[in-house]
């Protein structure tokens, strides 16, 4: 992605300038957020260590009102790839302390993602556990069979998504997301397709819904009403019989009445990767650049939740826009901070900013998943290593070096 920029005034400076207040009181600084992105750097142990801190550093002195850090593990032996960071028990405090200190070096506010894989853990990396026993319908051998999680290993769980929060705040992070969609554990509660279950788990709406309010309800306990805590959730998974539109926003409801703070929309799972590869290409969504951004105009309509939409924007017009039509209350931006990491303080300076997408890619949605995810992993390692991305990476190369990482960090599948 390569900007082209303008050293007028832009129109849109003032609109993406302007402070957020969210419910338990904290205050963003402005309409931009760094979202969460799961970059594979963590230390052996599991700890995060200098290569997240070097990272977020830069993304934090970049101008961004919010940091929501990646896919944090709350069981080192369960990860949704290697070298995830892990928040339980064995976690050295020091190593969050100077992690939450790098990720809010520019004044902004930082709150940890907080997830559990459940069934779309890699084959042959420990026990693969799920709501019910439904196999992931994945392309290839990567994932098993699940076996059914027990009614007390669920709330052993909900007691790790609370004691993980703790350790976030603990160590001087501002709060929590609670990671509810693409596929990961809270979103397979959600789902229809996956959620079999005819205990209190499982059936209804309502009974699907219980774990992901009894996570919000822990983590809320545990933390205190003046911390943030966030969930991000799937505007549909795109599945015949799944988690649709009209769940998700019955779904936010719930989670404004149980006292959330912010939600972050997106979409899709590993079976229909829509937040890796993109929505059809509609004129609304040309028109307006982000994927989810017509779902956060209906969810409006239904709730009083301040909203972060992510995926999908590129220019900094469209960003404002997204904002002023009352859609979105933050700009979600992950990709367009991989190659341009000062994109807030650029905007918030007056320029207007395009980025152009650089990852490789192919005819095939699930390779080009695997690609554009693979391509930007790569990206954050160099940008972790005091090096200058690798934009003109292609797709042979990226291929290449991911399948390389890969068999690498394959090995740290058993840490813990």
């Amino acid at each position: 992605m390569f900007p082209k920029a303008s050293t007028m005034t832009s129109p849109e400076q003032n609109t993406l300038s302007q402070p957020l207040s969210l419910p338990c009181g904290a205050v963003i600084s402005n309409r931009f957020a760094k979202a969460p992105t799961s970059e594979h750097l963590a230390e052996r142990s599991g700890d995060p260590g200098r290569e997240l801190e070097s990272l977020y550093r830069l993304w934090a002195n970049g101008g961004t009102g919010l940091i929501i850090t990646g896919n944090v593990m709350i069981e080192r032996h369960r990860f949704e790839a290697p070298r995830n960071p892990v928040f339980d028990a064995q976690t050295d405090p020091q190593a969050v302390k100077a992690y939450a200190m790098a990720a809010k070096a520019g004044g902004n506010l930082a709150i940890v993602q907080i997830s559990h894989p459940g069934r779309q853990q890699q084959r042959g990396h420990g026990k693969t556990v799920a709501p019910s026993a439904v196999k992931l319908a994945a392309p290839g051998l990567l994932f098993g069979k699940p076996r059914a999680l027990t009614g007390d290993e669920i709330e052993d769980l909900i007691r790790k998504y609370a004691t993980a929060a703790r350790i976030a705040v603990d160590g001087g992070f501002d709060g929590v997301e609670l990671h509810a969609a693409h596929g990961y554990l809270i979103n397979q509660f959600l789902s229809p397709v996956v959620n079999q279950r005819t205990d209190e788990w499982g059936g209804t709406f309502e009974k699907r819904s219980r774990f992901l309010l009894a996570v919000l309800s822990a983590v809320r306990a545990e933390i205190g009403p003046e911390r943030i805590i966030a969930a991000k959730l799937n505007s549909a998974d795109f599945q015949r019989g799944g988690f649709t539109n009209e769940d998700s926003i019955a779904t936010a409801k719930l989670l404004e009445a149980a006292g959330l703070d912010l939600l972050e929309i997106s979409g899709g799972t590993y079976e229909d990767p829509q937040m890796l590869s993109g929505l059809p290409k509609r004129q609304s969504t040309i028109a307006r650049e982000a994927y989810f951004l017509d779902f956060a105009e209906r969810l409006r309509g239904e709730t009083n939740l301040p909203l972060m939409v992510s995926g999908g924007f590129r220019s900094s017009p469209a960003m404002a826009a997204a904002v002023e039509s009352g859609a979105t209350d933050l700009v979600g931006l992950a990709r367009p901070m991989t190659l341009m990491p000062d994109l807030p303080n650029r905007v918030l300076a007056g320029e207007s900013l395009r980025a152009v997408d650089s990852e490789p890619r192919s005819s095939i949605k699930f390779v080009d998943a695997f690609l554009g995810s693979s391509w930007h992993n790569q990206q954050y390692s160099r940008l972790a290593n005091g090096k200058r991305p690798a934009e003109h990476r292609g797709a042979l190369a990226t291929l290449a070096i991911g399948t390389a990482k890969l068999q690498r960090d394959a090995a740290l599948y058993g840490r813990g």
